[in-house]
């Protein structure tokens, strides 16, 4: 009886020790410098593809949610066509499990020539596809004052 006891005891152990949350971040951080990356050389096709999981959901201020792939493949298209050239990720904090992973940030976005235009804080909710992490919700918004006419 005590073996069996031991051993679903070390079963459940080793079943809680597989998710590391550190393990994750770092997983995650990469996540991030592949974006900026995306950004950068201007590839919303690899962006789309290897950043958002297949139904994500891209939460822009001032816009309705664009849900999927392919709509977030245009989005950034959009964005690269009207003179965006880097967006710079900055992690503060995430939490989660194995299921789910929140990120809390902040960003920075760059137009040709490296003029800041924006910046701003975010929250993404994480979710594994295909053994990575992607975003699966992405919601960000500006620190700067809105426009006035």
């Amino acid at each position: 009886m005590v073996v069996i006891s031991l051993t679903i005891l070390s079963v459940s152990c080793e079943s809680a020790k597989k998710f590391d949350l550190g393990n994750a971040k770092q997983e995650i951080e990469e996540a991030n410098r592949k974006f900026e990356k995306y950004i950068k050389t201007g590839d919303s096709v690899a962006f789309a593809k290897n950043c958002y999981t297949i139904d994500g959901h891209y939460m822009a201020p001032n816009l309705p949610a664009i849900v999927g792939r392919k709509a977030i493949q245009t989005a950034c298209h959009q964005t690269l066509s009207a003179g965006v050239s880097e967006i710079k990720l900055h992690t503060i904090e995430i939490w989660g499990d194995e299921n789910g992973i929140t990120e809390e940030g902040t960003l920075e976005v760059y137009v040709k020539g490296g003029k800041m235009v924006d910046k701003g804080k975010y929250l993404v909710l994480w979710k594994k596809e295909d053994g990575m992490w992607k975003l699966h919700r992405d919601l960000f918004n500006s620190d700067m004052p809105m426009a006035t006419k």
